[in-house]
């Protein structure tokens, strides 16, 4: 199946999906492999996770209906499987959940967040979290239900954002791109929050909510800064971006795993596989301008 025709099946399952998202504390999760799917505690066998076995064949990923896992399901993991592997996907309800599991060796790795989340994470939550490889990444943009440019912004206007600290920081860096606010330039781009905002001249009001919540609710807001999954998993066609996000090189989405796999001979294999030549033959034919790929992916 070619990646651009399963926009719709994702859109279709909007709903499911954003109230999954915002569930927490999810006891099990369940796990797919090729033979079929089958419901799992989330106490996995050590042989077949972590770093029982560096060499070994099986490798589990946290799966989420966002576009990353998708295209890796779609390009990479058959590239993995014709080189032996067995890739099995554990499905969580959240980015948050996958994160705790791949911390805790539950599963081995997973293809949904940048560098900025997964270092939040890590000090948010203690975690050895790293990235081993860029994917290509959708940009976040700013959008809107009730206006078709960004020039008829209103003093006083409404803005929503989303509400987790890295996505936060990228709401309003793309703010000030669009020139309605300024940032305090002596703080981190990437750690910045709304404390932070030294000029706001149109006062304009930021309301920041969970990023499932966002494209069900754009109408209530005169603009909205959704990231690049969310805009896949609602169905908004991204060409409705009033303006897109410069992708800073740590909002550039990565294969996350735990720091002591990171040299893994299957670790190698799945950033071999998003470098290969197979990888960029399939961007080539799929891409329709969805994806922004970083330049050291194929250097």
């Amino acid at each position: 199946m070619k990646f651009n025709k399963l926009a719709k099946q994702i859109a279709t399952t909007l709903l499911i999906t954003a109230t999954a998202f915002q569930a927490v504390g999810c006891g099990s999760a369940k796990t797919e492999t090729g033979a079929g799917s089958a419901d799992v505690e989330n106490s996995t066998a050590a042989d077949t996770v972590g770093t029982a076995n560096a060499d070994k064949t099986t490798i589990k990923y946290g799966k989420a209906a966002g576009p990353y896992t998708i295209l890796f399901e779609d390009a990479i993991k058959p590239i993995l499987e014709k080189e032996g592997y067995t890739v099995e996907a554990v499905d969580f309800s959240d980015l948050l959940q996958s994160d705790i599991a791949l911390n805790d060796g539950e599963i081995d790795f997973n293809v949904e967040q940048h560098t900025a989340y997964a270092e939040n994470f890590n000090e948010t939550y203690d975690g050895d979290l790293v990235p081993i490889s860029p994917i290509p990444t959708v940009p976040a943009g700013i959008f809107s239900a009730t206006h078709k440019s960004l020039d008829e912004l209103k003093d006083g206007d409404t803005i929503a954002v989303p509400n987790d600290a890295a996505n936060t920081a990228r709401a309003y860096a793309l703010l000030q791109k669009a020139g309605w606010i300024k940032l305090d330039p002596d703080k981190n781009i990437a750690e910045v929050t709304q404390a932070d905002i030294v000029e706001n001249p149109h006062n304009l009001e930021f309301v920041e909510l969970t990023s499932t919540n966002i494209p069900t609710t754009l109408s209530d807001f005169s603009y909205a800064v959704v990231t690049g999954s969310i805009v896949y998993n609602a169905g908004i066609d991204p060409s409705t971006a009033l303006l897109n996000e410069d992708i800073l090189d740590h909002l550039i989405l990565q294969v996350v795993v735990k720091e002591e796999n990171k040299d893994a001979k299957w670790a190698q294999a799945i950033v071999d596989a998003y470098h290969s030549d197979e990888f960029k033959q399939y961007l080539d034919e799929n891409n329709d301008g969805l994806w922004y790929v970083p330049d050291s992916l194929f250097e």
